[in-house]
């Protein structure tokens, strides 16, 4: 088994800088994904830190998570409103929680952490499973640019220095598969620290594949969480993806 496939890695290798400056203002997807919570509750895939979650509260709607990092949980549980929030400590793609829910979404690229073999089909499947008929999934991720990968491989990247320390990059693509490796070298004087990082990436071509296997229809497509159109030029995608309200 490869250590990408422990769910847990990412959020204990990054929870400690994960709220750190830089992320993305979550006030626009809040916004928007208040918009097709109805009545509620949502469910979010990959809770983390509550960047999304606890603002979608703010709005009104109850929120529910999935979060496989018991320390991106505990940074949720210290900010206002994440005490009593309810998060499932748990893989994201098994989705063990009972629903129903209107909406459930996955946001930040986080779909392509799952790099397992039939990982992300599981996910939609398991989500698929626990929306309420007529119910949202909402997917947000980049979109492929393969002329990024060759001027990944094509350089070691100097993360960050300090007086204490040192980080550099590299990446390992495998095109076939759709698949990197992105490894974080750390230097100090106590040693060296390796920090893996994977992603198995998607077309939004072959994200609706998935969503269409797992009985799910893609109802709208943005370039933006303000709404702005998706088009060939789009560097992002936000699919909000149906389920039919009966059985067919």
């Amino acid at each position: 088994m490869s250590i990408l496939d422990d769910p847990g890695l990412f959020g204990r290798q990054w929870a400690a800088h994960y709220d750190s400056p830089g992320n993305p203002d979550p006030e626009p997807a809040a916004r928007f994904l208040a918009g097709l919570a109805g009545g509620g509750p949502a469910l979010e895939l990959a809770i983390g830190s509550g960047r999304v979650a606890l603002p979608l509260a703010a709005h009104g709607v109850e929120v529910h998570g999935i979060e496989a990092s018991p320390e991106m949980v505990e940074l949720l549980r210290a900010k206002p409103g994440g005490a009593d929030m309810p998060v499932l400590v748990g893989d994201m793609a098994d989705v063990a929680v009972p629903g129903p829910f209107p909406l459930a979404y996955l946001v930040f690229n986080t779909l392509f952490n799952l790099t397992g073999e039939g990982r992300q089909e599981d996910c939609f499947r398991n989500v698929a499973r626990v929306l309420a008929p007529g119910g949202a999934f909402v997917i947000e991720a980049f979109v492929p640019d393969p002329a990024n990968f060759d001027r990944d491989e094509q350089q070691v990247q100097v993360w960050s220095v300090t007086e204490t320390s040192v980080s550099v990059r590299t990446h390992r693509y495998d095109r076939e598969a759709q698949t990197f490796l992105r490894q974080t070298i750390v230097f100090t004087d106590g040693g060296v620290r390796l920090e893996p990082f994977g992603m198995h990436y998607l077309w939004p071509d072959q994200i609706d594949e998935l969503a269409e296997r797992a009985g799910l229809t893609l109802e709208a497509r943005y370039a933006t969480w303000d709404g702005a159109p998706f088009g060939p030029d789009s560097t992002d995608h936000i699919s909000v993806y149906r389920k039919p309200l009966t059985a067919s």
